[in-house]
């Protein structure tokens, strides 16, 4: 069995074993792992494997699995053709079109890379030191917790950098709505359409760990916000707010710390997810495509390239809404995270109509968590690094939305079971806050350096018409 697998396959022997994943690590895979899989075909390695020469075949057979090995590969054209935009001065708009179609297959390819360095680093992988060996589950797991949402991270640092403060809280914010109202609420519809005879059940323990984090997520939000209004001025409360937005971001990283703790070691059976294979044999055993380094090596160079196409996406966000007529903030709330995490949740999706509701809540709810409670403190953090006042206070139209989106999801998944009218509600939801950002002219973020202007403005405008 060795030598056929050696003869089929040699360039994955990297250190003399061919590394697979038992049924052990397979009932252990993350959701958001198992969504991106959804979207991954086999790729045909019998006229690669013919190439004599060990580099080259080496470097096709990659090219084969990364490139070609996602559904997704006839958008992989846009990243070139987004860079010769920008180098050639073609129209802005269509260099902010053309990045984030690029940004598709970057970001489901970052998850299957993550996957498969997490196959050479578990209990028998060669690089890790023996007393630094962890699960392959749980280092899977913690990748996808870091890595899993790099897109809207990366996004997120480069207008930062720029200083476009709106944009960064925008986007966070489209994520999270996008996560809860769309990817669930479509997921729930569709699967519910595709079961009607069948009764859906998922394991509510873990919707409710995440609802319980999402609610402290609105907790730091809303006080920061509710600072301005329980303040005799704006100009004196934007500092107080500023460091409280501080304090509850250092907070919510420990939470989320406490939380990856929770679901990758103490209460890891409630993350867990069973898979099934098509034809029903659960001890087949998958191998990893690609060697370790050969995945490092692109995990490293699509980051570079996702953050390229960020920088793009950052610098040509005014222009494509002026040109198309659309506000700043309905593409960073609504287009950025639709685009962005297209290929999970179309995982997410799939797995609905496979009724594998448990798998469609982790990549949904575990989505959300992710931004809510590491990517929006953690850009706080960098900003304060930076010297940049941003705060947690996302206005009164956005946090409200944000509330009632969490509200709702949370009511909707507090039973155990599904259907598709829960799905369809979530959807319509979606749909009014859609309306409400398209109709809504492009207005920026509170910032708490235009807080204390105002404020000033106010005060000095007050004092005249007193002194009258």
């Amino acid at each position: 069995m060795a030598s056929q697998t050696s003869n089929r396959e040699p360039w994955l022997l990297e250190n003399g074993n061919l590394k697979t994943l038992n049924k052990e690590m397979r009932h252990g895979r993350t959701a958001h792992n198992m969504s991106s899989s959804s979207l991954r075909k086999k790729s045909d390695i019998s006229l690669i494997s013919r190439v004599p020469c060990g580099w080259l075949r080496l470097f096709l057979s990659n090219l084969q699995e990364v490139i070609f090995g996602t559904k997704l590969f006839i958008l992989f054209p846009a990243i070139p053709l987004a860079i010769l935009g920008d180098c050639y001065g073609f129209g802005r708009p269509w260099v902010f079109g053309l990045s984030l179609l690029g940004l598709v297959p970057l970001a489901e390819r970052v998850s299957f890379l993550t996957e498969q360095i997490a196959y050479y680093t578990g209990p028998t992988g060669p690089y890790l030191p023996s007393a630094a060996k962890l699960n392959p589950y749980k280092l899977g797991g913690l990748l996808n917790a870091t890595c899993g949402n790099a897109t809207e991270l990366i996004i997120a640092i480069f207008a930062l950098r720029e200083r476009k403060i709106a944009v960064v809280k925008y986007s966070l914010l489209g994520s999270v709505l996008s996560n809860l109202l769309l990817v669930l609420g479509t997921s729930l519809f569709c699967g519910g359409l595709a079961n009607l005879s069948k009764e859906q059940k998922y394991d509510r323990r873990q919707a409710d760990v995440n609802s319980l984090l999402l609610l402290l997520a609105l907790l730091c939000h809303l006080l920061p916000m509710l600072f301005r209004y329980a303040g005799a001025s704006a100009a004196l409360t934007a500092e107080p707010a500023l460091q409280l937005s501080r304090a509850s971001s250092i907070v919510m990283l420990i939470a989320y710390a406490a939380y990856i703790i929770f679901q990758l070691w103490t209460h890891r059976q409630l993350f867990e997810t069973q898979e099934e294979s098509e034809d029903g044999d659960d001890g087949a055993e998958e191998a990893a495509v690609i060697g370790f380094w050969s995945g490092f090596i692109w995990l490293v160079g699509m980051t570079l390239i996702i953050a390229l196409l960020s920088e793009y996406v950052v610098h040509t966000i005014e222009d494509a809404s002026e040109s198309w007529g659309l506000s700043v903030s309905f593409l960073s709330i609504i287009l950025l995270p639709i685009v962005g995490n297209a290929a999970e949740h179309a995982g997410a999706i799939i797995f609905a109509f496979k009724n594998k509701l448990d798998i469609t809540l982790g990549v949904a709810l575990g989505s959300a968590t992710q931004i809510a409670m590491f990517v929006v403190p953690f850009c706080v953090v960098v900003a304060w690094i930076m010297g940049i006042k941003m705060d947690l206070d996302f206005n009164v139209l956005e946090t409200g939305s944000l509330a009632l989106s969490i509200i709702a999801t949370a009511f909707a998944l507090q039973d155990g079971t599904s259907h598709y009218l829960k799905g369809l509600v979530l959807l319509l939801c979606y749909l009014v806050i859609g309306t409400c950002f398209f109709v809504s002219k492009s207005t920026p973020v509170h910032h708490p350096e235009n807080i204390i202007n105002t404020g000033i403005k106010m005060t000095t405008r007050s004092e005249a018409v007193f002194r009258a």
